[in-house]
């Protein structure tokens, strides 16, 4: 299964800012490397702040000075570099960006990554995530026939809808669906015959059958 990272995606060679840079030189800066928007780091590389376009056109008190990056710059939304690019894909919608710093385990910048990059790895429409779950869930991860588990995708969405002889497929099953690049969730309609999941009492045999939605 594919499972691709953020650090594979992203750019390394970045451009930042310090708070004290002058607005003139993030504006240069932005013209210069043709981007939207700059990371502001402190003197350990650690990212304090996000500075773009639409920072500098934001309307502010006239009395409030803004001669700095750090007078303009907004709350970072950071990504680690072993994020998934679907991960990073929900954040940037969430905060309404279109890139990311990303840092490391000690959150110091090590690149940057924009939803132009996302794109060129997430599947794109729902029938090629639809595909994806057939031929790398459904097959490798539980080996079951297409038939055997019925598939839907809508906006990213995946719905899983089938009967599984054990729990323990159905958590898989589920899970991996949801590593994979491009899909936003997973609803699971799965029911399943025995839970293999829970230890049984010496003796006891017996077969449960138990539907979930």
């Amino acid at each position: 299964m594919k499972i691709t990272e953020v650090g594979a995606v992203m750019t390394t060679d970045v451009v930042t800012a310090a708070p004290g840079t002058p607005l003139g030189d993030v504006i240069r800066a932005l013209g210069e490397h043709r981007v939207g928007g700059l990371p502001v780091t402190d003197e350990e590389d650690r990212v304090i702040g996000v500075i773009s376009t639409s920072d500098l056109t934001r309307p502010r008190p006239v009395r409030r000075r803004t001669r700095t990056a750090g007078d303009v710059m907004s709350a970072p939304a950071v990504v680690g570099a072993r994020a998934t690019v679907t991960e990073a894909s929900w954040l940037m919608t969430g905060h309404g960006v279109a890139r990311l710093p990303v840092v490391d385990d000690e959150e110091r910048l090590v690149g940057i990554v924009t939803r132009a990059g996302l794109l060129q790895t997430v599947p794109r429409t729902d029938g090629a995530i639809e595909r994806a779950v057939h031929r790398d869930v459904l097959g490798p991860a539980l080996r079951l026939t297409p038939r055997a588990v019925a598939v839907t995708v809508e906006g990213g969405v995946v719905t899983l809808t089938g009967r599984l002889e054990r729990r323990s497929e159905v958590d898989v099953a589920v899970r991996a669906a949801g590593w994979l690049d491009g899909v936003v969730a997973v609803v699971d309609q799965l029911s399943y015959g025995v839970d293999d999941t829970r230890p049984r009492p010496p003796g006891v045999e017996a077969e449960e059958s138990v539907a979930r939605t």
